[in-house]
């Protein structure tokens, strides 16, 4: 049964949207079966893959109101074992139509039920807030991720979802469990981001993600070319701490124990490679259509490592 991970902060800008879209194409990337469901309203997670805008097309929206069966709303991406089921603005009203509606927090768990054999991940990409759309994918989710910035106001906003998060597995999903906390826009150079790791080191011990997402001009560009991170640009320090973070969660789970199939195992390999820690040729020959071969991927993403290993070199050095 597939791994369904809700990435959600009721505060916006945090970097949700850009997290699920590279999270789940980095598990593509290592050869899993992965979908992306967009739950949010402006539906950046979809033009975020390249899919153009179409009111025709099945959307979250439709899977919601039970207009449509989820298999029929899956569509492909660049990435060969990446689908997307494409967000709407029309969820907008969703938070109103669900009000009366029977089961309402459980439509879209209830939607997904058919998919979960045929995904190894599910990543959900919420809105920026507290509404029937996050609570929706709360309780379909097995866990929650939770990406914020090093800033003391993150501190604070982070408490309601961690209370959300309590409720709802006392009333709807008593299996729901935090995934992580992972730190974006990260810059280690200064004294606030150190302070407030530390924070979280304490509060959340190893609930706080190793891997944090820096800064990066080419991670925010890739979304207007319709593209993850590591299709856009492999090289990119961006890209590269996705497939780190996505190799993290691959191990969590393995480490955890949890029941997976010998492809998951395969996957988690194969994250490592792309992640540049084995050589270059056991990477596979083509985990992504589109810019980057395998082998390209890895052989640049070894290139990074290197050269931000020299860095580090000469930063001690001074």
């Amino acid at each position: 049964m597939g791994r369904v991970i809700a990435v959600a902060n009721q505060k916006g800008g945090v970097g949700k949207t850009t997290t699920a879209i590279n999270l789940a194409s980095s598990f593509a990337a290592a050869e899993v079966n992965t979908l992306l469901i967009d739950c949010d309203p402006q539906s950046n997670a979809t033009s975020g893959l390249g899919l153009a805008k179409d009111p025709e097309r099945i959307n979250t929206y439709d899977l919601l109101m039970g207009a449509a069966a989820a298999e029929d709303a899956l569509q492909p991406t660049e990435l060969e074992q990446l689908w997307i089921i494409p967000g709407h603005k029309n969820l907008i009203g969703a938070n109103l139509e669900l009000i009366e509606v029977e089961r309402r927090e459980f439509r879209l768990r209830d939607a997904l039920a058919p998919l979960y054999e045929r995904f190894q991940f599910i990543v959900l990409d919420c809105p920026p807030a507290l509404d029937l759309l996050t609570l929706n994918a709360l309780v379909a989710a097995d866990t929650v991720l939770i990406p914020m910035q090093a800033e003391y106001f993150a501190l604070e906003g982070i408490s309601e979802l961690l209370d959300t998060v309590e409720r709802i597995r006392a009333s709807f999903n008593p299996e729901l469990a935090l995934e992580g906390v992972v730190l974006t826009m990260f810059d280690e150079r200064t004294s606030l981001a150190k302070q407030v790791t530390a924070e979280l080191k304490k509060y959340f011990a190893d609930k706080l993600c190793a891997t944090t997402i820096p800064r990066n001009i080419r991670l925010a560009e890739a979304p207007s070319h319709g593209k993850p991170a590591l299709v856009y640009d492999v090289k990119s320090r961006g890209a590269e701490s996705y497939i780190r973070l996505a190799k993290e969660i691959i191990t969590h789970y393995m480490a955890a124990g949890t029941p997976a199939e010998v492809a998951t195992e395969v996957a988690a390999d194969e994250v490592v490679e792309a992640a540049g820690d084995t050589p270059a040729e056991a990477v596979p020959a083509s985990p992504v259509n589109g810019d980057a071969s395998g082998e390209q991927t890895a052989s640049a993403v070894e290139e990074v490592g290197a050269e931000e290993a020299a860095v580090a070199e000469m930063d001690k050095s001074a």
